[in-house]
């Protein structure tokens, strides 16, 4: 496990503050890790020790059960200064968001822990070959050679002898996984795999199960290979299982979390967003530090600085406005996905469930709005900036090319699907996960 000492923050405005200061580090050496692909080791350690990572604890677990709107928060602040930092830890909060909703009190007490003790979890989610992303073809199967009882108990079996066979049985999971955001830096692997159990052998309900590896369990193979065009420093390789053994005790069905009204899905991506929505304002910033420092101004102007061209001043005010409008809906969907997360009953289950509905529209429309600002800002410092900007030396187009890559995750094209049909039908969005 990664071994820092990890603050206990306790409050949004403390992590908001300690945010920022780390943000400030990290932006130093952001272009030059991008230019050089040099991975974030030092400032992933630094940012577990900051305690930042365990904001979402729950208090009973020892946590500061910061809402979803401030994890946002962070995540914006960190993005603005290097989104590839910032992208890192997006699934180490979805998987513990999975955790509180669908975990035992066992798996929470041991997961939380390790968390609040600097401990960083990583996604094993996506695969290729399948007809879409969603099929998942990394398989959980009974493991044999190591299970006790054979899934005949008989009926004189004591229920409480039966429930401990099968808590004592032990799986196997098998399959390649692509994209895995993290799990260079990873102390534990959130694997998405599929049960597939006809005669119920197993003791478990056929379907998803994300099973918590150790990254150095044997069988595990984390190989370096990500060579997108941006967010080239997020450790985002591909993670090969080899029949690697898990207990019960490392399996959560994924079911009860992503096919219900929870806020699930909604989470996921208010954080999404949040990262589009910190590319779009770093760019901003970025693009405002070179027109007023390195820009000519084009002669018909008839100025002495380009940042007094009144059609460069234009051009701002219009990047602003679309930053702004990001920056605004990211707030309000942050509000409106607090508001579908409601406060956790001992066994796992919400006691008043929120709006789930109303908070994924609400992502949905931050969502588009961070895509459209990040995407746009990034494209336009070289139009504000003249030629001189686009000159290699500057490497201003990291910016375009970690908004280009992180916006192909869950297209918008859909967003606006599900808020069209809720608006002239009233229907809600499908539960899936990403919505």
């Amino acid at each position: 496990m990664t071994v820092v000492t990890a603050e206990r923050i306790t409050t949004a405005d403390q992590a908001v503050r300690i945010a920022t200061e780390l943000a400030e580090v990290f932006a130093a050496g952001a272009v030059e890790r991008d230019h050089s692909r040099r991975l974030p080791h030092e400032e992933l350690d630094q940012l577990s020790a900051s305690g930042l990572l365990a904001i979402t604890v729950p208090a009973e677990f020892g946590g500061a059960d910061l809402p979803p709107s401030v994890v946002a928060e962070v995540v914006r602040i960190l993005a603005a200064a290097d989104p590839n930092i910032a992208q890192v830890p997006h699934s180490h909060f979805v998987y513990l968001n999975l955790l509180r909703l669908a975990g035992t009190r066992a798996q929470r007490h041991d997961y939380f822990g390790k968390v609040l003790a600097g401990a960083r979890i990583a996604n094993a989610q996506s695969e290729r070959g399948g007809a879409t992303v969603a099929d998942i073809s990394t398989v959980l199967r009974l493991d044999h050679d190591t299970t006790v009882g054979d899934g005949t108990e008989s009926s004189q079996d004591d229920v409480t002898a039966v429930s401990a066979r099968i808590e004592a049985r032990r799986f196997v999971v098998e399959g390649t996984k692509y994209y895995c955001t993290g799990s260079l830096f990873a102390d534990v692997l959130a694997v998405l795999t599929r049960l597939d159990d006809p005669q119920g052998v197993s003791g478990l309900e056929p379907g998803e199960y994300v099973a918590f590896v150790p990254a150095l369990e044997p069988g595990v193979r984390i190989v370096d290979d990500w060579d997108a065009l941006g967010q080239r420093t997020t450790g985002s390789g591909t993670v090969e299982f080899a029949a690697v053994k898990v207990g019960r005790e490392q399996l959560v069905s994924r079911a009860s979390a992503v096919s219900a009204p929870t806020g699930y899905g909604a989470f996921a991506q208010l954080l999404h967003a949040a990262i589009d929505a910190g590319i779009a304002r770093g760019a901003l910033e970025a693009a405002a530090e070179f027109v007023r420092t390195r820009s000519r101004p084009w002669f018909e102007a008839e100025v002495a600085n380009a940042a007094d061209d009144p059609l460069v001043v234009q051009r701002f005010g219009e990047l602003a406005v679309a930053v702004a409008a990001a920056e605004s809906t990211l707030v309000v969907a942050g509000a409106a996905v607090d508001a579908a997360v409601r406060p956790r009953v001992e066994d796992g289950h919400s006691d008043a469930p929120g709006d789930g509905a109303q908070a994924s529209i609400a992502v949905a429309t931050a969502k588009i709005l961070a895509d459209r600002a990040a995407n746009e800002v990034s494209a336009a410092i070289f139009e504000v900036g003249g030629t001189r900007s686009a000159a290699a030396e500057h490497r201003l187009d990291h910016f375009w090319r970690n908004a280009r890559s992180h916006t192909l995750h869950d297209p918008v094209r859909w967003k606006y699907q599900h808020i069209g049909r809720a608006v002239l039908h009233n229907r809600p969005p499908p539960l899936h996960g990403v919505i």
